[in-house]
C-alpha cells in the first residue's frame, strides 16, 4: 500500500499565511498595534493552522503571537494579530 504523505493546511490557498512573531519582536508589534498582550483576539492551540505550525517551529507556548495575513480581492491584504490559546473553543 502506497503511504500518503500528511496534509499541510498552510499550503492551501484559500487558508490565510499564518507566521509566527519571533519573541524579540513581541513587544514591538504589541506597540504599534496598540494593545496588550492578553487584550489580542486568541487562536486555539487545536486549530489547524497552529498545529501546522507546530509541525514547523516545535511546541508553542500560549500567548505566543501569531500573525494573519489575509488576501482580500477588495483590501489587497489584511494582517491580524491573535495569542495562542489553550483554551478549547466551541
Amino acid at each position: 500500500m502506497k503511504k500518503v504523505g500528511k496534509f499541510n493546511v498552510l499550503q492551501h490557498e484559500l487558508v490565510a499565511e499564518h507566521h509566527v512573531v519571533p519573541k524579540k519582536d513581541e513587544d514591538k508589534v504589541l506597540s504599534e498595534i496598540g494593545i496588550a498582550r492578553d487584550l489580542l483576539p486568541k487562536i486555539s492551540r487545536s486549530d489547524p493552522a497552529i498545529k501546522a505550525l507546530e509541525e514547523i517551529h516545535g511546541p508553542l507556548e500560549s500567548g505566543t503571537i501569531i500573525k494573519i495575513i489575509r488576501k482580500s480581492p477588495t483590501m489587497g491584504y489584511s494582517v491580524y494579530y491573535r495569542a495562542i490559546s489553550s483554551e478549547v473553543f466551541k
